[in-house]
């Protein structure tokens, strides 16, 4: 499949605008638009019920859903939980380490975080916990050892670390982060929501305790979806239906799945089958893909990087080289607040953002907080054409 024909299944580019804002949600690909449809147009709003046939139908696509989610994440389904977002799960989360942690036990933050994979951890604040911040040196922000080192200690219970920082494009070493977490007897909640549409997911290489994805980010729809350790799920007392069995994963998706965007969501991972040039979803099927997405992204994030940096008057944030950042990048303009940049820009046809973007503590120790940058995000789909619009523009 060559960009164009890849491009041709992305109906909003057809717009002719330059989308360059897919940190904040990627696009859908056609087949996973006509599912949701689809799904409705069948549906309706019918449950999953197993006395009747269309119920038996719906009940069959969310195990299906999460049997592809769990290919995706290189996981078990039973340890898989899908929900309205990667926040929400986080937060339910949170609500069973409240009933295990209180004075005396540490949590400690990275200082990229999305408040995502934050502000539930603070939460924990309310029952006596401890909670410092793994501060990123300046000005690459990349995060050192040493100084989660000086953190952990035997009251540590938790690290919550981003495979990606969704503001600043910084990339994490997750399998020596999550060792050297180990070895202090802690867990590692992993956020992966910026860093899944770069390269997907692997919770067996990582090593975390905990991952959380935002379908949404990776050409899907609105969805979050956690990754529970088998070692911990029986344990976690999250607060659940009285129905439901201790160390059930359903006990975290409270409420009535969006059936409708979960027939969406398999529709995305059938774009991503075929991009991988495989006949069925596999696990081998999703790693083809991510290996092509790289492929895909790699010219094009170099020189949205590279022109951004020799653009006279524009500063760049975060890493500037493409070793260890993915294509995100954040910048400012001389003189000119971040929102009116975007405003001048999209009435161009540019699309990119401005604003923290929920990146509290990164931007607030670069001295950019509450303004933020703007910023510029690439996904597959982008083309050299929609950055030279970019550059152009700037």
């Amino acid at each position: 499949m060559d960009l164009d024909a890849l491009r041709a299944q992305f109906p909003p580019l057809a717009s002719g605008r330059a989308y360059l804002d897919n940190a904040a949600g990627g696009l859908l690909p056609a087949r996973a638009i006509s599912a949701i449809t689809d799904h409705l147009t069948r549906y309706g709003a019918t449950n999953a019920m197993p006395g009747h046939q269309p119920g038996q139908e719906i009940l069959a696509l969310k195990h299906r859903a999460r049997e592809a989610t769990a290919l995706f994440l290189n996981a078990n389904p039973e340890d898989v939980a899908l929900g309205p977002s990667a926040t929400a799960l986080a937060f339910r989360l949170a609500a069973a380490f409240a009933r295990l942690w209180g004075p005396g036990d540490e949590v400690i933050l990275s200082g990229l975080e999305h408040e995502a994979n934050a502000s539930p951890w603070r939460e924990l604040e309310r029952v006596g916990v401890t909670v410092r911040v793994w501060h990123a040196r300046p000005p690459e922000m990349h995060l050192h050892p040493d100084d989660l080192a000086a953190l952990l200690s035997p009251r540590t219970r938790l690290v919550a670390v981003t495979a990606s920082s969704n503001a600043l494009g910084v990339k994490v070493d997750l399998a020596a982060v999550t060792a050297q977490v180990r070895a202090a007897g802690a867990w590692t909640a992993v956020d992966a929501v910026h860093a899944a549409p770069h390269a997907f997911p692997d919770v067996q290489a990582w090593g975390a305790d905990f991952v959380t994805f935002s379908p949404y980010k990776v050409w899907g729809p609105h969805l979050g979806a956690l990754w529970v350790s088998p070692e911990h799920r029986p344990q976690l007392p999250w607060p659940r239906l009285s129905f439901i069995p201790e160390g059930d994963i359903t006990g975290l998706e409270h409420g009535t799945p969006q059936f409708e965007l979960l027939a969406g969501w398999l529709g995305t991972l059938d774009y991503l089958r075929e991009l991988g040039g495989h006949a069925a979803l596999s696990r081998a099927a999703l790693e083809a893909a991510s290996t092509r997405i790289a492929e895909l992204e790699r010219p094009v994030a170099e020189r949205l990087l590279s022109g951004l940096l020799g653009t006279p008057g524009v500063t760049v944030y975060g890493p500037h080289t493409m070793q260890g950042r993915v294509g995100t990048v954040a910048f400012r303009v001389e003189g000119e607040a971040p929102e009116l940049t975007t405003a001048r820009l999209s009435a161009g046809g540019v699309d990119v953002a401005a604003g923290h973007f929920y990146a509290v503590q990164p931007l607030r120790d670069l001295g950019l907080y509450p303004q933020g940058v703007v910023r510029a995000s690439t996904a597959h789909y982008t083309s050299l054409g929609d950055v030279e619009r970019l550059l152009d523009s700037l």
